[in-house]
């Protein structure tokens, strides 16, 4: 259910912002949606997981916070990170 590490060190090539890049929003938003996506597939094959469920919506609410985070402090990032992430909102 996790992402693997070498997956994470694509995700933090692809978002960062700089170089050594690991807190930026837009990482953090691009490794929370895989964790997210990993989950989703696991509740096809197990839905009654509730106790995941519970983290899958913890994990929902922080990107969704990040992202008021990054739309509040510039909107243009915010429109090309859900656009590279293909989150709709």
């Amino acid at each position: 259910m996790s992402i693997t590490a070498e997956r994470k060190q694509e995700l933090l090539k692809e978002y960062a912002t700089k170089e050594g890049d690991t807190g930026s929003p837009e990482v953090q938003v691009a490794v929370l949606t895989e964790r997210i996506k990993n989950l989703t597939e696991h509740f096809k094959d197990h839905k009654k997981d509730n106790h995941s469920r519970r983290g899958l919506l913890a994990l929902v609410s922080q990107r969704r916070r990040l992202l008021d985070y990054v739309k509040g402090k510039d909107e243009g990032r915010y429109q090309t990170l859900i656009g590279k992430l293909g989150i709709r909102r």
